[in-house]
């Protein structure tokens, strides 16, 4: 009997089995996949994500393999907009490694701290007592079918969740896919931070990742899907060649790896708790990849859930009732990012006077620092975002 089972060994899975078996409790993490292995998701992490990476005594073993990112240029068709030193107490706001490594140190660490690992083990089927969902049925390589009991299951597999499906978990907020993305990998790039480029009816988003490539996504509209998938490379380098700053750039390079796509993007919420059983990433809630909210608001989740399940099992509330506070932390804290990051996935124009603040921002990099800085969250956004300094910058211009 198991305390927690947690399905899927990714970045929401093992870190929360990870901290759940650092409190103590018995867990058993499964995967179908085995460790290390690439999957073709994008793989920024930046927001509150390189800081929960240090709490959790993981940064260290991300950065040995992917440089820290202290720069980010944004260009939404007026001009690069470009914030310098984007670091605050050596933890820089971006890092971008590679999905075989980052899931490999996450998946080690929670062996570290003490779950048990199956990998290539496949869940066929849940089981519960008439009640509440009680555990698992699963296949292991070799064949053998076990079942596998545990106070709570909790799904971390992803948008196609089985758990999800198996217990009908609601769906709620759901849009359907906006956007098609193709990326690659390219050596001999001269590499200028994270990378953003907004077009009427395109995007590209490039920063550098491990082995000293050079990540580059590309999006567009999901009606353009049939006209990309024609001709992938020709599509998607006469995007690049819209940024002659990046196009002479990765032309100097190389293309390492075969084009990938992700097409299949749909955004929901879907209630992430029920009895016996919890969801947690997007299992519980997947957005387009357009502000790369995925892995940083997975780890966010990762904390909340872990302290619900933590106050319910040692029965310092309700587990349950603990539960319902995790989901209500969750859409509190996600929700208007969510309908932000879905406005950017159908390329609607920001505000005029996010504009206007762009133009205010171009001569000053220190106050162009802090607006990136406030952004990301890495200082309080009132700091920057107050009444008192946007007319600030909104009248420095007219005194020039």
């Amino acid at each position: 009997m198991y305390d927690a089972i947690v399905i899927g060994a990714r970045c929401a899975g093992a870190p929360t089995a990870m901290n759940l078996a650092r409190k103590g409790y018995r867990v058993l993490l499964a995967d179908r996949a085995t460790f290390p292995r690439d999957i073709p998701h994008g793989h920024l992490i930046h927001k509150d994500g390189p800081r929960r990476l240090a709490k959790w005594g993981l940064l260290d073993a991300v950065a040995r393999d992917a440089p820290a990112i202290t720069s980010m240029t944004l260009d939404l068709g007026d001009f690069p907009l470009v914030g310098r030193g984007l670091i605050l107490d050596d933890i820089a706001f971006a890092y971008g490694p590679r999905r075989s490594t980052l899931d490999k140190i996450l998946v080690d660490a929670a062996v570290q701290a003490g779950a048990e690992l199956r990998e290539g083990f496949t869940i066929e089927d849940f089981l519960g007592d008439g009640q509440r969902l009680a555990g698992i049925r699963g296949r292991h390589r070799s064949g053998s079918v076990v079942e596998e009991r545990a106070r709570i299951t909790i799904g971390a597999d992803g948008r196609y969740s089985r758990l999800a499906a198996a217990v009908g978990a609601p769906v709620y907020d759901a849009f359907p896919t906006a956007t098609c993305w193709y990326f690659s990998y390219w050596s001999g790039v001269s590499q200028g931070g994270l990378e953003v480029y907004v077009l009427p009816d395109r995007m590209i988003f490039a920063f550098p990742t491990s082995d000293g490539l050079y990540a580059i996504f590309v999006a567009w509209p999901i009606a353009s899907l049939r006209q990309v998938r024609a001709d992938i490379e020709g599509q998607f380098m006469s995007t690049i060649d819209t940024v002659p700053r990046l196009a002479t750039r990765v032309r100097a390079g190389r293309r390492e790896e075969p084009f990938r796509g992700a097409t299949d993007l749909p955004n929901y919420f879907r209630k992430p708790y029920g009895a016996g059983w919890a969801l947690v990433g997007d299992a519980g809630c997947h957005k387009d990849p357009y502000l790369a909210l995925g892995i940083c608001d997975a780890f966010r989740d990762v904390d909340a859930l872990v302290d619900a399940v933590d106050s319910g099992l040692s029965g310092r509330s309700n587990l349950d009732a603990a539960l319902e506070q995790y989901e209500q932390q969750r859409n509190r804290t996600t929700r208007d990012e969510y309908f932000q990051n879905l406005s950017g996935a159908r390329f609607e124009r920001p505000p005029d006077d996010f504009f206007r603040l762009r133009a205010a921002l171009r001569t000053d990099a220190e106050a162009t620092r802090e607006f990136f800085l406030a952004r990301e969250g890495m200082i309080a956004r009132e700091r920057f975002f107050n009444p008192e300094n946007l007319a600030r910058l909104f009248a420095a211009p007219l005194q020039r």
